[in-house]
């Protein structure tokens, strides 16, 4: 009876596997042939039989996490990448420059810009950088501690510098796509390859807005796995290299709270009147709460701050807060097309270039940058009402954050997509619709920079040829993925709960304890 269920091949393995005491006496039989026929429905749907099974092999080896070929779409990134990035990895002017100057300047002084010549590299530093001592130069725009990253590639031939950190950034892409293959759905690894190529491919190896984003990625990888302390550290030197990380404090302190069931989560719908009892039913257990790993976080982060702020105050903290306070909207950002759209109502637009990029001014400029803080605040807390609610999981809430901070935000630069690759891939979100919401955003950011950027016209960015087009339709479809993601239209939030393509160790345990790791990396059976 069971061989008419389970195939031969498979009977060496799935007995007991299944049936763990199929050959013992008093087997319940029935039973045992009951799981048989639901895991052979569950074969004959995900792995079909004959020549369908022999054409998926060579997927499958491309999915597995052990095997060689497995980064095959890696290498074949990496090179496109360095192809993308190959016309700045001896320019002037270029991210990875200045964090050469910033280097130099820091360990040597000011005067250390005369060992990188040309002097264009340098000449955007501040001429009272020029006079500073060793030790006291800090980045303008940047956290002091992102000085370790720009000193590694100091480590090569200083006229290389640019391709000695190219090579740095490639090998943090490495780290994550090793930790997209250990740990993430099958596939997530190779969506990630795709989506850093064609979102990312003139820039992901001359800025180092990979790190911070693997740091991000370990952290709630370290959360879903309970090891909290792990997370809180990776986000603490997340922060540390760049700003944004900061936002995800309170959505892992909510995620930790709930883990140790020591924060009241609403089980009915809420309503305007029952709100604020829940909150306070929230509120009243705050001595409950767990303080000790988010103590820790702000130690490390003072600590380090601390000690750069010893060395000088106004660079390690008031240079980064003024920097971006002051900075006008940026033109790529969700606010430029509102300015220019203002021209026809009598507000002029002058374009500028200062704090490192091409920015608009305008006399509604102030509502504009006033209309997106709110809705900034809006959204962030509305992201953390969702997980409030148990609606979001931990890795969903930074998502949220980071989708609603971009696309609010004054400022939007090409790198920003990197901060949210990994969190996208790690979530599955490599369905139909995120292959094509998210590759149209991608594709169109590349088009942005570097293709129009680098066009040979002689006019400012904003007025060359599809420029202002292309970054409105970039901008709208963000926003609509952003709206989507937060009211989870077509349920574009459950991606780790859809089927997969594989039958693995998760679904097996499915017929034995009715539950399943949502987290687990799924291989399939032996044969």
């Amino acid at each position: 009876m069971l061989s008419q269920i389970v195939p031969i091949r498979w009977q060496s393995t799935l007995p007991v596997r299944i049936c763990p005491g199929s050959n013992s006496a008093g087997v319940n039989i029935h039973h045992c042939a009951l799981k048989y026929s639901m895991l052979q429905k569950e074969l004959t749907q995900k792995q079909p039989a004959g020549k369908k099974q022999a054409r998926a092999m060579p997927w499958d080896h491309l999915l597995a996490p052990r095997s060689v070929v497995a980064y095959l779409p890696l290498t074949a990134a990496v090179i496109l990448l360095f192809l993308g990035a190959s016309w700045q990895l001896f320019s002037v002017h270029t991210d990875a420059v200045h964090y050469a100057c910033y280097a130099l300047t820091f360990w040597r002084g000011g005067a250390a810009v005369n060992l990188y010549p040309p002097a264009a590299h340098c000449a955007f530093l501040p001429a009272a950088t020029l006079s500073l001592p060793p030790l006291h130069a800090l980045p303008r725009e940047y956290p002091p501690l992102t000085l370790i990253l720009f000193s590694l590639a100091l480590l090569g031939p200083l006229q290389y510098y640019s391709v000695t950190f190219a090579v740095l950034m490639a090998l943090t892409a490495a780290s994550i796509y090793w930790l997209l293959l250990r740990y993430a759905r099958r596939g997530a690894a190779l969506a990630f390859a795709l989506y850093l190529v064609i979102g990312a491919w003139g820039i992901a190896v001359g800025r180092f807005d990979l790190v911070p984003a693997a740091l991000t990625l370990l952290c709630v990888i370290a959360a879903e796995r309970n090891h909290w302390t792990a997370a809180y550290i990776a986000l603490a030197f997340a922060f540390l290299l760049k700003i944004y990380p900061i936002l995800f404090l309170p959505a892992l302190f909510i995620a930790e709270q709930q883990e140790a069931r020591r924060f009241y989560t609403p089980q009915q719908p809420l309503t305007l009147t029952s709100l604020p009892a829940d909150l306070w039913q929230t509120l009243r257990d705050v001595r409950r709460w767990r303080w000790k790993n988010t103590l820790l976080f702000c130690a490390i982060s003072l600590a380090i701050t601390g000690f750069f702020a010893l060395l000088n105050f106004q660079g390690a903290v008031v240079s980064q807060l003024s920097y971006f306070a002051n900075r006008p909207v940026q033109i790529e950002s969700s606010g430029s097309p509102i300015l220019f759209l203002g021209t026809h109502f009598g507000y002029p637009v002058q374009i500028i270039s200062s704090f490192g990029s091409t920015n608009v001014v305008s006399g509604l400029q102030r509502r504009v940058e006033f209309s997106l803080d709110v809705l900034l605040v809006l959204g962030y807390l509305y992201a953390l009402f969702l997980q409030w609610r148990g609606k979001l999981d931990v890795t969903q809430a930074f998502i949220a954050v980071v989708l609603v901070f971009i696309v609010t935000g004054k400022v939007f630069s090409p790198q920003y997509l990197m901060w949210l690759i990994p969190l996208l891939v790690y979530s599955g979100a490599y369905t139909r619709f995120w292959l094509i919401v998210w590759g149209l955003i991608s594709l169109l950011t590349t088009y942005i920079f570097p293709y129009i950027y680098t066009l040979p016209v002689r006019m400012p960015v904003p007025y060359k040829p599809g420029f202002i087009e292309s970054v409105t339709a970039r901008n709208v479809l963000l926003a609509f993925l952003t709206l989507a993601y937060l009211f989870n239209w077509w349920h574009i939030r459950s991606t780790r709960t859809q089927g997969g393509n594989e039958v693995g160790p998760s679904t097996l345990s499915e017929y034995e304890s009715n539950s399943e790791d949502r987290y687990s990396t799924s291989v399939p059976l032996p044969p």
